[in-house]
């Protein structure tokens, strides 16, 4: 896997599975930090998945991480607008 591809543009996951000793948090904080490099609207279900299947450690901190991601994320959905404003 090099860096710079669509599942890990600046290869921060790929980097926290080198890590030794690296802690949930930690692994959080990239996550975040890889998610907010995602082009905006990309759907991180079948990023994540990708990453999974590429990176199978069921024991390191980063793979709970990415687990906990795939559960959280969905669709996106839209905010805002007149159905926001008026009551149902």
């Amino acid at each position: 896997m090099k860096k710079g591809d669509a599942t890990d543009p600046k290869g921060l996951i790929a980097d926290a599975y080198r890590i030794e000793g690296i802690t949930s948090g930690e692994c959080r904080s990239i996550f975040l930090d890889w998610a907010l490099s995602l082009p905006v609207g990309a759907d991180t279900n079948p990023l994540i998945a990708k990453l999974l299947t590429r990176h199978p450690e069921p024991d390191h901190p980063m793979t709970a991480v990415l687990i906990e991601g795939q559960k959280a994320a969905g669709p996106a959905k839209r905010r805002g607008g007149r159905a926001a404003r008026v009551m149902q």
